[in-house]
């Protein structure tokens, strides 16, 4: 406990310690000023990270006879009360951002009013009592905001929470409790000490700054108390209480509990411990000269030699304080004229120090301002790395609480930097909406009828819905059997393969298998693998007429699981055609009217065969299916750094997305059999570049606030969600922005940063097409960071940063490479370089500071094509449009943009068309329009129809053959 004056710890003494010659308080400290003057008395003053402000606590408020806490601006003396006025409070500290303070306090206490007045009643009574400290277990850590004069409870346990103080980078919080005592039970001889001594239970714990995250770091008995971080953030120093209470010692430990090192063995009190900031020795108190006569004493940080004595004035002096250039200190002492404990400052002599500990290393002095906020150290990027993919967020799923858990995460630190709030309403958050997942409904029935040898149908065990196909009953109607389903049209060597040769399946079912003939040359096999998709077979058998598609596992391809899986493919979209799988034992049946055999069918088709399709005699089948769509809500993450620019100056994004893939439940895993349902972690997939991200901000935050980014233009700080759904939340801050003007005004650039936490030999920038300006801002900045990169023009990318590019914006995305724990449970943050994750984000944030101190955005590219249709499959003929694959509901294809130059362009369709018709087929899915891309001739001119405001256009477009 950092707050009690010297009797509080008079719990007992060793008297009998020999006295030593005080070396003389003027060898170590100079201009010695009393700094608080008002109120009966004043203690515990710590320095702001800029060393222009204190906060300390006093005793000065009419009707509160305790302790409130205050600001003070040490060039004025301009004092503030931060603390409500009401209740006790204790130990605070100031945010390194300057901007939010921490204290304990019992202001939530409903008795605070009533315990006030009895204490000023005993008082005015002259009750005589020995000044003990109070462990009341209504005292809570509050963080109190300066700008808004609002209180904020960071800690709601039972027990007494208090003695905290912040991390130098702002994100963790130290503090002692004895809330164990209070939900474990207690034996008789504990609870017999309880009674007795309420701070005997006290232990360290340490907790995110926004009081998250709670972990205990101390255990041992007797009380622990009045932790301090080391400047660095490494180190913890506190003071712990023998079991007896009758003396304490200093002891350090690393941050996260491990390496307890005990530095002083005085065999009496000494407390409050402080690092120097070089954190080559501390400060404390200690009685060592007799119970009533706290001195000031320094000690190695390693514990070598016998302290040093600092003071050498009669009375209290303790609870010391080093400013954070290293050459001032503030305590608390009674050498004042009344003989009540006020807090005092004095210029600290570090090279008399050195000497008198025998420390032959010197230290260099500190500016006299120094950084706000730490520079980016290679521990922060882990720490932000293994909190955002530990089991807590669950995997960060868009729309589950995992990923609420992260994007707060996020928030939290943006606004420890002090940045400002730019989602939704002035929050951090701009949310959507988006379908996350399918489920079985009640309601699912299916019947077949003229086919004996099929089982009696079992819903989810030999047959179920397809979670892309339209919902409702279909049939009574006939079925036909389409071998796999495919209908590719002959490409270059390749000859075309049609399933549905000579069938006619109007008004029918279509049986197919899943999958594609297994005995083919690769190249075929890869011809053909464009069309396999199950949705796409779909949008095959809707435009052939047909009234429903079942799929059966195709044989001798070992399925773990005989049925399709019920999974949601966001970027996909929903078919009217109906669709049901069902399992061996009833496509054998289906087929047994027909006389064929699953397996003879596919042993053919296998061999790439020509296998006529044919009608299964007599058979009828009716499916009533019930799909329940899920709609949950996910949320982006975004703050702006107002650098003093214009306006209205297009700002500078940088991004990455924050979302991974849960345990597993959706498409994209790459989970191992004995990893199935387990959490993936995404640590480089993509708490990497989230870690980047806040790293980056920090770093140009700094800068900022040091008068050192003359900006002109904003920049903004984006973690996106959705991003493994299909880019769903940039493209939903993308149309935002869209309804207001055109994106390009509004940014000048967007960086991304997805998958950057496995650095081997070089980093891969794309993008670099993009704009003229990447090459040479890369050139000049990576080297001297050392870092070996490979430039890639390609600006149309699986992550964020396409949805961007299409909308005119020069894009650069950075990316280390894949890896074989990719989408895997084996993405864990040990795996992740350190070292080389922050040389990515030091070169994100140069060049993004290079961006927004240049006068003009840089310039955009269009290349000439993207390399396939969006990324999708690549058809035959090139049409030059950008479909937008994260839109939901509504039929017909989103166009985001058309590449310059392209037959889309020349045709006249535009960015936000959508085309419901193409070559005399209507387009209800992104599948359908890939479909009947596949269908189309170079130089053969086709009619488009889009939707454009409402109303139906027809276009004429001639496909253009692919290179």
């Amino acid at each position: 406990m950092r707050v009690l004056l010297a009797a509080t710890l008079l719990l007992a003494w060793n008297a009998s310690a020999p006295a030593e010659e005080p070396q003389g308080e003027a060898a170590l400290l100079s201009g010695i000023r009393q700094v608080t003057l008002a109120g009966a008395r004043a203690g515990e003053g710590y320095f702001s990270a800029d060393g222009r402000q204190m906060v300390f606590q006093s005793e000065r408020e009419p009707g509160n006879p305790f302790y409130q806490m205050y600001v003070m601006d040490l060039a004025t003396g301009a004092t503030r009360r931060v603390s409500p006025g009401l209740g006790k409070t204790t130990c605070g500290w100031l945010h390194p951002d300057g901007r939010r303070v921490l204290f304990a306090s019992t202001q939530g206490d409903p008795e605070a009013a009533a315990k006030q007045k009895a204490e000023l009643g005993s008082r005015a009574a002259g009750d005589k009592r020995r000044y003990a400290w109070d462990y009341d277990a209504e005292y809570e850590l509050v963080q109190y905001d300066l700008a808004a004069g609002t209180w904020k409870h960071l800690t709601n346990a039972p027990g007494y929470d208090a003695e905290g103080a912040y991390s130098p980078d702002g994100t963790r919080i130290v503090f002692a409790s004895n809330r164990d005592a209070y939900v474990r039970e207690l034996s008789p001889d504990e609870k017999a000490r309880f009674e007795k001594d309420k701070s005997h239970f006290m232990d360290l714990y340490v907790m995110n700054a926004d009081g998250s995250d709670v972990r205990r770091l101390t255990s041992a008995p007797g009380y622990d108390g009045g932790p301090f971080f080391s400047a660095d953030g490494e180190k913890i120093a506190w003071r712990r209480f023998a079991e007896d209470g009758s003396k304490a010692e200093i002891f350090t430990m690393n941050a996260d509990g491990t390496g307890e090192r005990q530095l002083t063995r005085q065999g009496v009190i000494s407390w409050a411990p402080f690092f120097h900031p070089s954190g080559d020795y501390l400060i404390f108190a200690s009685n060592k000269l007799g119970h009533g006569n706290f001195e000031l004493f320094l000690v190695d940080a390693e514990g070598r030699g016998e302290p040093v004595r600092v003071t050498d004035k009669e009375g209290f002096d303790g609870l010391p304080a080093f400013a954070p250039d290293g050459h001032r200190l503030a305590w608390t002492s009674g050498r004042t004229a009344d003989g009540k404990p006020q807090i005092f400052q004095a210029d600290w002599n570090d090279a008399e120090a050195r000497r008198l500990l025998g420390i032959a290393k010197p230290w260099t002095r500190r500016p006299a301002a120094p950084l706000v906020l730490p520079p980016v150290a290679d521990r922060d990027l882990g720490r932000h790395v293994e909190r955002l993919s530990s089991d807590a967020f669950g995997g960060r799923l868009a729309g589950t609480a995992g990923e609420a858990l992260a994007t707060a995460y996020v928030a939290q630190v943006f606004e420890s930097l002090g940045l400002e709030p730019a989602g939704d309403d002035g929050t951090w958050f701009q949310p959507f909406t988006f379908t996350a997942g399918v489920s079985l409904g009640p309601g699912n029935r299916l019947e077949v009828m003229g086919a004996p040898a099929v089982p009696a149908p079992e819903t989810d065990k030999t047959w179920r819905p397809l979670a892309f196909a339209a919902t409702g009953t279909t049939g009574p109607a006939p079925v036909t059997f389409a071998g796999h389903g495919i209908d590719a049209p002959a490409d270059g060597a390749q000859a075309a393969f049609d399933s549905y040769s000579g069938l006619d399946v109007a008004g029918k079912w279509v049986l197919v298998f899943r999958d594609l003939p297994q005995d083919l040359e690769p190249a075929r096999k890869l011809h053909l693998a464009r069309y396999a998709e199950l949705p796409y077979k779909a949008a095959t058998a809707r435009r052939k007429g047909a009234l429903g598609l079942i799929v059966a596992p195709a044989p001798g391809i070992p399925y773990k699981d005989p049925l399709v899986r019920l999974a949601y493919d966001p970027s996909g979209g929903l078919s009217s055609l109906a669709g049901i799988a069902i399992d061996a034992a009833t496509a054998s049946g289906l087929l047994a009217a027909a006389d064929a055999a699953p397996h003879d069918l596919a042993r053919r088709l296998d061999k790439g065969e020509p296998l006529p399709g044919f009608d299964l005699p007599g058979v009828m089948l009716a499916a009533t299916t019930d799909v329940l769509r899920e709609a949950r809500s996910g949320r982006n993450v975004l703050a702006r750094l107002h650098a003093g620019g214009r306006a209205d100056a297009p700002a500078v994004v940088l991004g990455a997305h924050v979302d991974h893939l849960g345990r597993g439940e959706t498409s994209g895993s790459l989970a191992r059999d004995d990893e199935k349902g387990q959490v993936h972690p995404g640590a480089d997939d993509n708490a990497s570049g989230v870690a980047a991200l806040l790293a980056a901000a920090r770093d140009l935050t700094l800068q900022a606030r040091m008068g050192r980014l003359p900006a002109k233009r904003d920049i903004l700080f984006a973690a996106w969600s959705g991003e493994e759904l299909g880019v769903l939340g940039s493209s939903h801050f993308l149309g935002r922005i869209a309804k207001e003007a055109e994106p390009p005004s509004r940014i000048a650039a967007y960086l991304n940063m997805d998958m950057v936490g496995r650095l081997r030999d070089r980093l891969n920038l794309f993008g670099t097409g993009s704009s003229p300006a990447w090459r040479g801002l890369i050139e000049r900045i990576a080297p001297p960071l050392g870092l070996d990169v490979t430039l890639k023009d390609d600006s149309y990318l699986p992550s964020d940063a396409t949805p961007f590019y299409i909308k005119g914006i020069p894009v650069l995305h950075a990316y280390t490479g894949i890896h074989g724990e990719y989408h895997s449970p084996r993405d864990t943050a040990d795996l992740v370089n350190h070292e080389g994750l922050a040389a990515v984000s030091r070169l994100m944030a140069r060049l993004v500071r290079e961006l927004a101190l240049a006068a003009d955005p840089p310039a955009y590219v269009l290349q000439d094509r993207p390399k396939g249709e969006g990324g999708r499959k690549r058809s035959n003929v090139y049409l030059g449009t950008i479909p937008d694959y994260a839109r939901e509901g509504g039929k017909g294809v989103l166009v985001s943009g058309v590449t310059k130059g392209g037959p889309a362009e020349a045709a006249g369709l535009a960015a936000g068309d959508v085309i419901v018709r193409l070559a005399g087929a209507d387009l209800e899915t992104i599948y359908d329009y890939v479909n009947v891309l596949n269908l189309l001739k170079a130089g053969k001119p086709e009619e488009m129809v889009v939707l454009r405001a409402g109303a139906r256009i027809a276009l004429t477009v001639t496909p253009a053959a692919r290179e």
